[in-house]
């Protein structure tokens, strides 16, 4: 099905998995794909995989290669690339859904690990709630203190400023989705011209997801967004500087006020520690003072945690996530003057220009 020859649907589902420089996470996805193998809902006669080899250097053409062994397994080069018109995630994704046979169009990732029946129990969902757009936000693998630290903070502003409830409310404006997994109508997803009419977005799932909500406004649908462990997982990072690359490319995006968002939690720092230095250290302090102030801190705590606490990441990593706020607010600087200074970003050995 293409944007300029239409035509019937004779799948039910076409999976598009874009992969650029993948060889260590490509293989353990595809097995979880692969493993979908519910009664009624067979590779090949009801559903399929594109698989999209985005100008790889390393191992990832000849797994591709080899998983198009498979029946139903397809294997679509990118097509050229244009920087003026798309980023190359973009490029490789509408390059596939071109050639899509699905009534719908899952966007995944291959650093996603999905669970045995989570693309058919997804349809079902989609038409439960009359959905053009279905996006999971995916359990999150991290390992190491730094990824332990840092990610509860992002997960935790994301929930704040993109609520799924009120992302999933048609009466809402707001829209957000995760490329990790993007469900589409096809017939949505074309009307609103795909990954082309996003071609050069940096965040370009938040931007899609915009345009079919409102298209879906049109047609008496809408889009539902949620957390859903019981769907799929994801490690984005494996090193620090590849999360250092990662947030860098996306948080001045993700957040409409990131300046303003770094200063408030140097201040949670501030208050953190320097709350209980103040009581302990200052001798001139009265017994009242040095109450006020235990109440003052316990009141930080008690909104700092029970916002990370958002993240839906395990008691350890929340704990400690108070240490990551260093990192995240380099992070979110960073972000900003690459987006708004530089006018540039870095992600899989390319750089991007940006319109910021």
């Amino acid at each position: 099905m293409t944007e300029s020859d239409p035509q019937a649907p004779t799948l039910q589902l076409s999976v598009i998995l874009p992969a650029r420089n993948e060889e260590r996470l490509l293989p353990a996805c595809l097995a979880s794909l692969l493993a979908q193998s519910e009664p009624g809902f067979a590779l090949n006669a009801q559903w399929e995989i594109l698989l999209v080899d985005d100008a790889s250097e390393d191992r990832t053409p000849q797994i591709v290669a080899e998983a198009a062994q498979t029946p139903g397994v397809l294997s679509i080069p990118a097509a050229p690339l244009d920087p003026a018109a798309f980023t190359g995630k973009n490029n490789a994704c509408w390059t596939a859904a071109q050639s899509a046979r699905g009534r719908y169009l899952l966007f995944t990732d291959a650093d996603t690990l999905h669970e045995p029946g989570d693309l058919s129990r997804a349809l079902h969902e989609a038409e439960k709630y009359n959905a053009a757009l279905l996006s999971y936000s995916p359990r999150q693998i991290v390992a190491g203190f730094g990824q332990r630290a840092l990610m509860p903070l992002v997960f935790s502003e994301l929930a704040t400023v993109y609520p799924p409830k009120k992302v999933s409310d048609p009466k809402s404006s707001l829209a957000a989705a995760n490329g990790q997994f993007l469900l589409v109508e096809a017939d949505a997803y074309f009307a609103v011209g795909g990954h082309r009419a996003v071609g050069r977005e940096v965040l370009e799932d938040v931007a899609l997801a915009r345009n079919v909500k409102r298209f879906a406004y049109t047609t008496g649908q809408g889009i539902r967004f949620r957390y859903a462990p019981d769907a799929l997982s994801t490690r984005m990072y494996a090193t620090l500087p590849e999360m250092v690359e990662g947030w860098t490319k996306n948080l001045a995006l993700l957040f409409p006020s990131p300046i303003s968002l770094a200063a408030w939690r140097i201040l949670d720092v501030v208050l953190f520690f320097g709350i209980p230095w103040i009581a302990v250290s200052w001798p001139y302090l009265v017994q009242w003072q040095r109450a006020a102030l235990f109440v003052l801190w316990l009141r930080t705590l008690w909104r700092f945690y029970s916002r990370v606490a958002r993240s839906n990441f395990p008691f350890f990593d929340c704990a400690i996530s108070i240490l990551g706020i260093p990192l995240f607010v380099y992070l979110l600087l960073r972000s900003v003057l690459d987006h708004r200074v530089h006018k540039r970003v870095f992600w899989k050995g390319r750089t991007y220009t940006t319109r910021n």
